[in-house]
């Protein structure tokens, strides 16, 4: 998240573009890498419209996946944020709604085993019905709930669909800070993190583990309207499935990367631009993320 001028959603993002259907059927909701910089803060009263737009691109899968993997996945997901002047333990409360689509193309198996769908199809809605946050004067906090709805597009007999949906309902708590190091405000470092408790799958029955992700961000302000820094997330799955055919393969990735932020003051309008390549990888794929916002300030 950026100055306190401007939204940075808490929970966001119901795009899994990280796993595929033969990576691991059950992953979490949450796409890590869909915050940056500053990314531990909500904005100050206000509305504010948020457009992300997320592109995955992996073609090594390790430990246990296909020889012949490619995957690229586009991710646009519009997010309505309210933060209002009503305070609850001296924090501000707030709402919102993300409405993800995606666009998907994939490969696996032999090199004439091909997979691909080029439509542009809603995923799974996130609700986020109630979030606090505080401004002091030098470090900001942010605590949030979130559910997941299983309304895309999903269909047990077909592979390709459980990119575009997980089939469940899922729970998200969030915690997040941003330290401000200097007394103008020109480094912060801050943390972004990430619970999600799932419900049984409506049509496998199987319940999928539980999932940690832990967003980190370090910039540094050059001018009032440009910032810079580097980012970074963890993914970690920290219980097994559970249920009849379930697995006990737990999945993890780390991620890092640059960011800058631009703001126009004029537009009240703020733009960022991410990119982050995974590492350390296990028995999921292993790729690349680039992430540009766009939040508009009303």
């Amino acid at each position: 998240m950026k100055t306190r001028q401007y939204c940075i959603a808490m929970a966001v993002g119901a795009m899994a573009w990280s796993t595929v259907s033969f990576a691991q059927d059950y992953n979490g909701h949450y796409p890590a890498g869909a915050e940056g910089i500053k990314g531990g803060s909500l904005p100050p009263p206000g509305v504010y419209l948020r457009d992300y737009n997320l592109f995955y691109y992996a073609d090594r899968y390790h430990q246990g996946g296909p020889p012949d993997f490619k995957v690229f996945l586009y991710a646009q997901a519009p997010r309505l944020i309210w933060i209002t002047d009503v305070k609850i333990l001296g924090g501000y409360y707030g709402m919102d709604v993300l409405l993800p689509f995606y666009s998907a193309d994939v490969r696996v198996g032999t090199p004439g085993g091909r997979m691909s769908d080029d439509t542009f199809t809603l995923g799974d809605i996130m609700v986020e019905p109630a979030t606090l946050s505080w401004h002091w004067k030098q470090f900001d906090l942010g605590l949030g709930y979130a559910f997941w709805a299983p309304n895309g597009d999903y269909d047990e007999k077909d592979d390709f669909s459980r990119l575009l949906s997980r089939g469940y309902w899922s729970h998200m708590l969030t915690l997040g800070g941003t330290w401000f190091i200097d007394e103008q405000k020109t480094w912060a470092v801050s943390s972004l993190n990430r619970y999600e408790f799932h419900h049984r799958h409506r049509d496998t029955h199987i319940t999928p583990g539980q999932q940690l992700t832990m967003e980190w961000g370090l910039s540094k302000a050059l001018t009032k309207t440009i910032e810079v820094g580097a980012v970074g997330y963890y993914v970690q799955q920290t219980t097994d499935d559970s249920g009849t055919g379930s697995g006990d393969r737990k999945d993890r990735v780390f991620a890092v990367g640059p960011e800058v932020s631009l703001f126009c003051p004029k537009l009240k309008l703020f733009g960022s631009l991410r990119y982050e390549r995974e590492f350390g990888a296990k028995h999921r794929p292993e790729g690349n993320v680039m992430t540009l916002t766009l939040t508009k300030i009303f």
